[in-house]
Protein backbone atom coordinates (compact mmCIF):
# COMPACT_ATOMS: atom_id res chain seq x y z
CA UNK A 1 0.00 0.00 0.00
CA UNK A 2 1.21 3.48 -0.84
CA UNK A 3 1.80 5.66 2.22
CA UNK A 4 2.83 8.85 0.49
CA UNK A 5 3.21 9.87 -3.14
CA UNK A 6 4.67 13.00 -4.69
CA UNK A 7 3.52 13.75 -8.23
CA UNK A 8 5.49 16.35 -10.20
CA UNK A 9 6.09 18.33 -7.00
CA UNK A 10 7.89 21.65 -7.26
CA UNK A 11 8.66 24.18 -4.57
CA UNK A 12 9.59 27.75 -5.45
CA UNK A 13 10.25 30.65 -3.08
CA UNK A 14 10.97 34.31 -3.71
CA UNK A 15 14.37 35.76 -2.85
CA UNK A 16 14.65 39.18 -1.15
CA UNK A 17 15.17 40.81 -4.55
CA UNK A 18 11.98 39.18 -5.83
CA UNK A 19 13.72 36.61 -8.02
CA UNK A 20 12.23 33.08 -7.83
CA UNK A 21 14.33 30.24 -6.44
CA UNK A 22 13.31 26.68 -7.34
CA UNK A 23 14.17 24.27 -4.52
CA UNK A 24 12.36 21.19 -5.85
CA UNK A 25 11.71 20.69 -9.54
CA UNK A 26 9.16 18.15 -10.76
CA UNK A 27 9.82 15.46 -8.12
CA UNK A 28 8.05 12.11 -8.48
CA UNK A 29 8.44 9.76 -5.50
CA UNK A 30 6.25 7.07 -3.96
CA UNK A 31 6.86 5.38 -0.61
CA UNK A 32 5.12 2.12 0.30
CA UNK A 33 4.51 0.16 3.48
CA UNK A 34 7.74 -1.50 4.59
CA UNK A 35 9.89 0.59 2.24
CA UNK A 36 13.51 1.39 3.08
CA UNK A 37 14.48 4.50 1.12
CA UNK A 38 17.67 6.54 1.25
CA UNK A 39 18.08 9.99 -0.29
CA UNK A 40 21.52 11.53 -0.70
CA UNK A 41 22.67 14.85 -2.08
CA UNK A 42 24.93 17.81 -1.55
CA UNK A 43 24.15 20.62 0.86
CA UNK A 44 21.60 22.92 -0.74
CA UNK A 45 20.22 20.26 -3.08
CA UNK A 46 16.73 20.42 -1.52
CA UNK A 47 16.88 17.40 0.81
CA UNK A 48 15.37 19.12 3.85
CA UNK A 49 12.58 20.63 1.75
CA UNK A 50 11.86 17.19 0.28
CA UNK A 51 11.70 15.70 3.78
CA UNK A 52 9.32 18.46 4.88
CA UNK A 53 7.16 17.71 1.85
CA UNK A 54 7.04 14.01 2.73
CA UNK A 55 6.17 14.98 6.31
CA UNK A 56 3.32 17.29 5.26
CA UNK A 57 5.08 20.31 6.76
CA UNK A 58 5.56 22.16 3.46
CA UNK A 59 3.05 22.42 0.62
CA UNK A 60 4.12 22.26 -3.03
CA UNK A 61 4.01 25.27 -5.29
CA UNK A 62 2.88 22.94 -8.07
CA UNK A 63 2.15 19.22 -8.16
CA UNK A 64 0.35 16.92 -5.77
CA UNK A 65 1.14 15.23 -2.45
CA UNK A 66 -1.06 12.26 -1.52
CA UNK A 67 -1.05 10.57 1.90
CA UNK A 68 -2.56 7.07 1.81
CA UNK A 69 -4.24 8.06 -1.44
CA UNK A 70 -5.79 11.30 -0.17
CA UNK A 71 -4.61 14.71 -1.44
CA UNK A 72 -2.78 16.54 1.34
CA UNK A 73 -4.41 19.79 0.23
CA UNK A 74 -7.79 18.31 1.25
CA UNK A 75 -6.73 18.30 4.92
CA UNK A 76 -7.09 21.37 7.10
CA UNK A 77 -4.01 22.68 8.88
CA UNK A 78 -5.21 21.05 12.10
CA UNK A 79 -5.91 17.83 10.22
CA UNK A 80 -2.35 17.73 8.88
CA UNK A 81 -1.03 18.35 12.38
CA UNK A 82 -3.05 15.42 13.76
CA UNK A 83 -1.95 13.20 10.90
CA UNK A 84 1.71 14.01 11.51
CA UNK A 85 1.33 13.36 15.22
CA UNK A 86 -0.29 9.96 14.73
CA UNK A 87 1.23 8.54 11.57
CA UNK A 88 4.60 10.23 10.93
CA UNK A 89 7.74 10.11 13.07
CA UNK A 90 10.47 12.73 12.51
CA UNK A 91 14.11 12.39 13.48
CA UNK A 92 15.36 15.96 13.01
CA UNK A 93 19.01 16.77 12.33
CA UNK A 94 18.86 19.57 14.92
CA UNK A 95 17.07 17.33 17.47
CA UNK A 96 14.41 19.96 18.40
CA UNK A 97 14.24 18.75 22.00
CA UNK A 98 12.24 20.74 24.55
CA UNK A 99 14.57 22.73 26.78
CA UNK A 100 14.30 22.22 30.55
CA UNK A 101 12.37 18.99 29.95
CA UNK A 102 13.96 15.68 30.87
CA UNK A 103 14.73 12.98 28.34
CA UNK A 104 11.74 11.05 29.68
CA UNK A 105 9.43 14.05 29.35
CA UNK A 106 10.65 14.77 25.81
CA UNK A 107 9.97 11.21 24.66
CA UNK A 108 6.62 11.02 26.46
CA UNK A 109 5.36 14.28 24.92
CA UNK A 110 3.92 12.75 21.69
CA UNK A 111 1.88 10.34 23.82
CA UNK A 112 0.05 13.27 25.44
CA UNK A 113 -1.93 13.47 22.18
CA UNK A 114 -2.81 9.78 22.30
CA UNK A 115 -5.81 8.20 23.97
CA UNK A 116 -6.53 5.18 26.08
CA UNK A 117 -3.73 2.94 27.36
CA UNK A 118 -0.89 4.78 25.58
CA UNK A 119 -1.82 8.05 27.30
CA UNK A 120 -2.01 6.57 30.79
CA UNK A 121 1.14 4.45 30.35
CA UNK A 122 3.16 7.14 28.58
CA UNK A 123 5.97 7.25 31.14
CA UNK A 124 6.44 3.48 31.04
CA UNK A 125 6.34 3.42 27.22
CA UNK A 126 8.81 6.32 26.99
CA UNK A 127 11.11 4.67 29.53
CA UNK A 128 11.21 1.46 27.51
CA UNK A 129 11.99 3.34 24.32
CA UNK A 130 14.84 5.24 25.98
CA UNK A 131 16.20 1.95 27.29
CA UNK A 132 16.12 0.63 23.73
CA UNK A 133 18.44 3.45 22.62
CA UNK A 134 20.78 2.92 25.56
CA UNK A 135 19.65 5.85 27.70
CA UNK A 136 17.94 4.04 30.56
CA UNK A 137 20.30 5.76 32.99
CA UNK A 138 19.63 9.26 31.61
CA UNK A 139 15.85 9.51 32.03
CA UNK A 140 16.02 12.56 34.29
CA UNK A 141 18.63 14.50 32.29
CA UNK A 142 17.67 17.68 30.46
CA UNK A 143 19.11 18.43 26.97
CA UNK A 144 21.87 20.73 28.24
CA UNK A 145 23.20 17.86 30.36
CA UNK A 146 23.29 15.45 27.41
CA UNK A 147 25.98 15.08 24.76
CA UNK A 148 25.13 15.62 21.11
CA UNK A 149 24.95 11.88 20.54
CA UNK A 150 22.69 11.41 23.55
CA UNK A 151 20.39 14.19 22.38
CA UNK A 152 20.17 12.51 18.99
CA UNK A 153 19.16 9.22 20.61
CA UNK A 154 16.47 11.00 22.63
CA UNK A 155 15.17 12.52 19.39
CA UNK A 156 15.06 9.08 17.79
CA UNK A 157 13.23 7.58 20.78
CA UNK A 158 10.68 10.42 20.59
CA UNK A 159 10.12 9.81 16.88
CA UNK A 160 9.47 6.10 17.39
CA UNK A 161 7.41 6.16 20.58
CA UNK A 162 4.04 6.19 18.78
CA UNK A 163 5.03 3.48 16.30
CA UNK A 164 4.42 5.67 13.23
CA UNK A 165 3.56 4.39 9.74
CA UNK A 166 6.19 6.64 8.13
CA UNK A 167 9.58 7.40 9.73
CA UNK A 168 11.52 10.34 8.29
CA UNK A 169 15.13 10.56 9.47
CA UNK A 170 17.37 13.54 8.65
CA UNK A 171 21.01 12.46 9.19
CA UNK A 172 19.97 10.19 12.10
CA UNK A 173 23.56 9.11 12.87
CA UNK A 174 25.32 12.40 12.16
CA UNK A 175 26.36 13.03 15.79
CA UNK A 176 27.08 9.39 16.65
CA UNK A 177 30.18 7.24 16.53
CA UNK A 178 30.25 4.34 14.08
CA UNK A 179 29.21 1.66 16.58
CA UNK A 180 26.38 3.69 18.14
CA UNK A 181 25.24 4.80 14.68
CA UNK A 182 24.90 1.18 13.60
CA UNK A 183 22.94 0.38 16.76
CA UNK A 184 20.58 3.31 16.16
CA UNK A 185 19.94 2.26 12.56
CA UNK A 186 19.21 -1.27 13.74
CA UNK A 187 16.67 0.18 16.18
CA UNK A 188 15.02 2.31 13.47
CA UNK A 189 14.82 -0.71 11.19
CA UNK A 190 13.55 -3.02 13.92
CA UNK A 191 10.71 -0.72 14.91
CA UNK A 192 9.85 -0.18 11.26
CA UNK A 193 9.80 -3.95 10.71
CA UNK A 194 7.52 -4.54 13.71
CA UNK A 195 4.84 -2.21 12.34
CA UNK A 196 5.59 -2.55 8.59
CA UNK A 197 6.37 1.17 8.59
CA UNK A 198 8.33 2.91 5.84
CA UNK A 199 11.72 4.39 6.71
CA UNK A 200 13.07 7.28 4.62
CA UNK A 201 16.60 8.38 5.50
CA UNK A 202 18.37 11.55 4.40
CA UNK A 203 22.10 10.94 4.78
CA UNK A 204 25.60 11.81 3.59
CA UNK A 205 26.93 8.49 4.91
CA UNK A 206 27.26 5.84 2.15
CA UNK A 207 27.18 3.05 4.72
CA UNK A 208 23.84 4.26 6.07
CA UNK A 209 22.46 4.82 2.57
CA UNK A 210 23.47 1.31 1.55
CA UNK A 211 21.19 -0.18 4.22
CA UNK A 212 18.13 0.91 2.23
CA UNK A 213 16.52 -1.17 -0.51
CA UNK A 214 15.85 1.87 -2.72
CA UNK A 215 18.38 4.65 -3.28
CA UNK A 216 17.83 8.13 -4.68
CA UNK A 217 20.02 11.13 -5.34
CA UNK A 218 18.75 14.71 -5.18
CA UNK A 219 20.67 17.24 -7.23
CA UNK A 220 19.55 20.85 -7.77
CA UNK A 221 15.99 19.91 -6.83
CA UNK A 222 15.73 16.96 -9.22
CA UNK A 223 15.59 13.36 -8.04
CA UNK A 224 17.06 10.29 -9.71
CA UNK A 225 17.20 6.65 -8.65
CA UNK A 226 19.69 3.77 -9.02
CA UNK A 227 22.60 5.61 -7.41
CA UNK A 228 25.80 3.67 -8.23
CA UNK A 229 27.52 2.06 -5.24
CA UNK A 230 30.15 4.33 -3.70
CA UNK A 231 28.94 7.43 -5.59
CA UNK A 232 27.11 9.15 -2.75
Amino acid sequence: MSIIRLEQVSRTVSLPDGAPLTILDGVDLEVFEGDRVSIVGRSGSGKSTLLNMLGLIDSPTTGEVLFEGLPARSFSSAGRDRLRGRRIGFVFQQFNLLARRTALENVATPLLYDSGVAFWRRRAIATRMLENVGLGDRLGSTPERLSGGEQQRVAIARALVRRPRLILADEPTGALDLETGGTVMELLERVANETDAALVTITHDPNIAARASRHYRLDAGRISDRVPAGRY
